[in-house]
Order: structure tokens, then C-alpha cells, then sequence
């Protein structure tokens, strides 16, 4: 699929990868709606133009979900999401007296990045299944969804995170699999330690610790190579059904 002149639905976009994302789609001539429970997100938008605009909502939302999804096909038609919101967790099973970690935080975690994905992904797909087929391969529009390196090398108090990721990653294929049939594809990006308004109040040694333990280049992740990334997910028709490390070749210990 091109990205000139074609409609894409960003959520997360307020900051970090989906603000990069958002630029980066619409440097290459698209249309986005961006979506962020922050108001930042206005301001966002603004900054790139008349080719992008915000609408504010929660990802559990279905109705503001669903008006978000609505808007990009009022602007033209939706051919693209990228799924870019979630939540950072951090919780043992057990507290240092030996009691039970809180269920409620457990499910919160799950909630947002896995129910919440699952949520925009099933309304967005729902409006790329009514495009008119597309080039000799009669592609109606394609979905990007964000796991973590947390699904699969996850780390002590990440039990939380990293099943709710893991869950990201582990529906790709049967998605992928399901919405072949009417020329949509699925692919999800895992990042592994970026610089992203998550990491901001980690200190400074934590960051050189995470940076050396990547093999190359040893540095944290950059937005806009995860932003590199989803373009030739949106551009390479035969990406589908995968999840791809993007983590400079680091492996939590």
C-alpha cells in the first residue's frame, strides 16, 4: 500500500512513537487522525498541518474509539492503522512480605494494552473491510499493532506487562489470518528500551546500563526508526502476520 494521499488512524499519538509515526505519515504525503487520551494531542496534530487532526479518547472507549475511526473514514477512507498507545507496568506477584501483588493492577495492565488494542483494531478493521480492493494484490488496508521485547524476554515485576503484550503479539497471526479474506493485513512491531516519554525519570545510570546492554548500535531505540519501521510495514505488501523485533539485537536478561 502507498501512503501518498491515503488515510491512516494513529493512536497514541500525543507523544513518543505515535507522534513519530503520525510526522513521518504524514512527511510522506498521508492524511492522519490523531487519537491520545491527552489534549497534547491537539496541539500535536496542529503542528503538522491540515493533513492531520486529533481526536481525543480513551482506547477502552468504544464510542470514542468508534468516532475516531469514523472521522478518518469522513476524511477519505481509512486504510491504515497504527496502534501505538499502552501503558508501562511494574509489579511483583509478591510484595517483600510475601503478599499477594494487587489483582486490580494486574488487570488494568492487561485491560489497556490488550483489551484496548484489541478494541480499536476490531473498528478499524471493520472500516477497512469496506475499501474498494486495490492494486493486483486487492489490498483494502493494513493494521500495525505495537508488543514489546517484554513478551518475550520479560523481567522480574513485569508480569503484567509482558503478558499483555505477549497476548498483543500472540493475536497477530489468527488476525492476520482472519482478515486475509478481505485484503487487510496484520503485523505488530516490538520495541525494545526506547526514548520515549515512558523512560523519562529513569536515571541516568539505569539508561547507560540498558544502552551497553544493547549489542549494536548501543543506544536507547529512537521513535523515528520505529516510525522507519511502520512505513515499510504500511509499503511491503508481503509483511503479514509477523511480529518484528525492533531492539538492536538486546535480550533482557
Amino acid at each position: 500500500m502507498q501512503i501518498r494521499d491515503r488515510q491512516f488512524l494513529v493512536t497514541g499519538a500525543a507523544s513518543g512513537l505515535g507522534a513519530a509515526t503520525a510526522e513521518r505519515l504524514v512527511a510522506g504525503g498521508a492524511r492522519v487522525v490523531m487519537s491520545d487520551r491527552s489534549e497534547a494531542v491537539n496541539d500535536r496534530a496542529a503542528s503538522l498541518g491540515a493533513r492531520a487532526e486529533a481526536v481525543c479518547g480513551d482506547i477502552l472507549d468504544a464510542a470514542a474509539m468508534q468516532a475516531a475511526v469514523d472521522r478518518a473514514v469522513a476524511r477519505g477512507g481509512l486504510h491504515g492503522l497504527v496502534h501505538c498507545a499502552g501503558v508501562v507496568s511494574v509489579a511483583k506477584l509478591l510484595d517483600r512480605d510475601g503478599n499477594p501483588g494487587s489483582l486490580d493492577d494486574f488487570a488494568r495492565t492487561v485491560a489497556i494494552n490488550l483489551t484496548g488494542t484489541f478494541n480499536v483494531v476490531r473498528l478499524a478493521a471493520a472500516a477497512m473491510a469496506r475499501n474498494a480492493p486495490e492494486g493486483e494484490d486487492g489490498e483494502r488496508g493494513v493494521v500495525i499493532t505495537t508488543a514489546s521485547i517484554a513478551a518475550f524476554d520479560g523481567q522480574v515485576g513485569q508480569a503484567a506487562y509482558s503478558a499483555s503484550k505477549a497476548g498483543v503479539a500472540g493475536m497477530t497471526l489468527p488476525l492476520a489470518r482472519e482478515l486475509s479474506r478481505y485484503g487487510v493485513r496484520v503485523l505488530s512491531i516490538a520495541p525494545g528500551v526506547f526514548e520515549t516519554p515512558m523512560m523519562q525519570g529513569i536515571p541516568d545510570d539505569a539508561v547507560a546500563s540498558l544502552s551497553a546492554a544493547v549489542p549494536f548500535p548501543k543506544r536507547l531505540g529512537r521513535a523515528a526508526e520505529y516510525a522507519a519501521l511502520v512505513e515499510q510495514g504500511i509499503t511491503n505488501v508481503m509483511l503479514n502476520g509477523e511480529t518484528i523485533r525492533l531492539d538492536g539485537g538486546i535480550r533482557m536478561s
